[in-house]
């Protein structure tokens, strides 16, 4: 059986509405690059958060 990734080492990024940093998840394999939130929770709130900012 294939051993796992070490979890310690996997990209991270920030998320651009709540700030806080989140890790590579395996379905996030193909669009990584494009990826700017931790959560659906923050996609559909950025327009909101951008407004008061």
């Amino acid at each position: 059986m294939p051993r796992s990734p070490d979890k310690q080492n996997l990209p991270e990024k920030t998320c651009q509405v709540c700030q806080r940093p989140f890790r590579w998840r395996k379905k996030w394999a193909d669009c990584w690059n494009s990826v700017k939130y931790c959560s659906e929770r923050c996609r559909r709130s950025r327009k909101t958060r951008a407004n008061t900012d």
